[in-house]
């Protein structure tokens, strides 16, 4: 084998895997918010009760003005995209494992590493993000 072909097979094979080689979070199951608050977010209660008309809400800002639809997709299992996909919100693992306060934490702070922005005090409100959270825990093992 020459030189040449070497030097291609071994770029081939690092341009074809840096996704995973640059991906800030490798394991999708990771919190996404800083260690030393996890305990309190994660029991941090979402405050509104789970109604329909709230899950409704949530599923109209999540289809609307919240933009979620454009990376979880309309599925909720999200959009696959180079360096770091979106959180797949039907994955019961990943479901189970994330609290709402979680959640509402990256909806605050965006996820750092990840194409996750800021959307709470952004582009929804607080309440807006607790309904879209209600919307999101309906997806679950779809």
């Amino acid at each position: 084998m020459t030189m040449l072909k070497v030097l291609f097979i071994v770029l081939y094979l690092f341009i074809s895997n840096a996704s995973v080689l640059f991906a800030f979070h490798k394991d999708p199951y990771q919190p996404r918010v800083p260690l030393e608050l996890l305990e309190k977010l994660q029991d941090q209660d979402n405050p509104y009760p789970a109604t329909a008309e709230r899950i409704e809400l949530g599923r109209e800002i999540f289809f609307g003005k919240g933009l979620c639809v454009t990376c979880h997709s309309n599925n909720g299992k999200g959009v696959r995209l180079p360096g770091h996909s979106p959180r797949d919100f039907t994955d019961p693992k990943w479901q189970d494992m994330r609290e709402d306060g979680e959640l509402m934490w990256v909806l605050k702070n965006g996820s750092p590493g990840t194409g996750m922005p800021i959307r709470v005090g952004k582009v929804i409100n607080e309440e807006e993000g607790w309904s879209v959270i209600h919307f999101i825990r309906t997806l679950k093992g779809k």
